[in-house]
């Protein structure tokens, strides 16, 4: 587990998705050298899916000790990786959110 975040408040779940969807995008063309987002988008496609699922274990691991805070993190750190799993696939936020609009009805 990383350190944990100080002083964190509430924000805007679709401005925060939004916006780390885009810088994502944008890190595409970085160089894997001096971007861990570029690493995972143009790496082994095993690397990333492995992360995806350590930090998925991470967040039932928090929850199991029932620790709001480290949920909150690990969370974080899930979310991130399955924006750029979506990413590396061609799957926008828009579509996600479509799939998700479409199970609500």
């Amino acid at each position: 587990m990383g350190e944990r975040t100080e002083n964190v408040v509430n924000g805007d779940l679709g401005e925060t998705i939004s916006g780390l969807a885009a810088v994502i995008r944008d890190r595409r063309g970085s160089s894997p050298e001096t971007s861990y987002t570029a690493r995972l988008l143009s790496g082994k496609e095993d690397s990333l899916l492995k992360k995806l699922t350590e930090e998925a274990t991470e967040v039932v691991m928090a929850c199991k000790d029932d620790d709001h805070d480290h949920i909150r993190y690990e969370a974080a750190d899930l979310v991130y990786h399955l924006l750029v799993t979506l990413e590396r696939y061609g799957v926008s936020t828009e579509e996600l959110a479509g799939e998700l609009d479409a199970r609500r009805h």
